[in-house]
């Protein structure tokens, strides 16, 4: 009877950890390059239920599965690429299809989608608040004022012509293997970034958070209500343990 409790409470916990990346999710909705985020989780152990007789149990027939209580597992990144949106900012710049941005961060180089680009005290290119934006020399931009101009491969010139450098646009052959480090931005894990020979960048545009808000609120609500039916089962267990227990013990 108390295996009821381990699946229960390692059930009410996942659907609490489910909800918790939903909430994330819902809270980034308008965050710029932001991806979305899926929660899974599998069954901790697979415990194999034999039937075996009472002496000689060298026989023993595999009768079934049983698990005990679910587990963590994954947590998934849905790279697909958000909306577009038109800022008419001069420092803002969005990837079309494949590929990051590469930012010198204070943990290394890191990786984003979020083009809203400011300058720095000393004039560099820089995403507020995480590090320098790199060149596609891995080196950081530098421009003095954000009175510029930029065409669709990410180079930067001045009003009057004058080439300033041209922003870096990198890929990996997994994404799937990129980790998503405590400032939302992503860490290559010792897999090589390539720089990509013919990027598409948008200019004065920034990618929208690719978040379903529907998809979210329907998530949100499955998982409260499992959540919820969860804990009212897990009160009936405790009532009837406590009036056995009881009752027996009056026996």
């Amino acid at each position: 009877m108390t295996k009821g409790f381990y699946g229960l409470t390692s059930g009410m916990l996942s659907q609490q950890r489910r909800l918790n990346v939903v909430g994330n999710n819902m809270t980034n909705l308008s965050t710029a390059g932001y991806k979305s985020e899926t929660y899974t989780d599998s069954t901790f152990q697979d415990v194999l239920i034999s039937r075996v007789g009472n002496k000689d149990k060298s026989g023993a027939t595999v009768i079934g599965r049983e698990s005990y209580i679910l587990a963590p597992d994954q947590l998934y990144v849905n790279y697909d690429q958000g909306t577009l949106k038109e800022t008419g900012l001069t420092l803002d710049f969005a990837i079309q299809g494949d590929g990051f941005f590469a930012v010198r961060t204070d943990n290394g180089v890191e990786y984003t989608r979020s083009g809203s680009f400011s300058l720095d005290g000393e004039g560099r290119l820089a995403l507020a608040g995480h590090g320098l934006v790199l060149g596609t020399d891995g080196e950081p931009i530098t421009l003095a004022t954000d009175q510029i101009r930029a065409d669709g491969s990410g180079r930067i010139y001045t009003q009057n012509g004058v080439y300033q450098g041209q922003i870096g646009v990198y890929t990996f052959a997994d994404n799937n293997t990129l980790s998503k480090g405590e400032s939302g931005l992503f860490q290559a894990n010792g897999q090589q970034a390539q720089l990509q020979a013919q990027p598409q960048v948008s200019w004065k545009h920034v990618e929208e958070s690719n978040v379903d808000m529907l998809q979210e609120m329907s998530r949100m609500l499955t998982a409260q209500r499992s959540l919820q039916s969860g804990a009212q089962v897990l009160k009936l267990y405790d009532e009837l343990l406590t009036k056995a227990t009881n009752q027996i013990g009056q026996l």
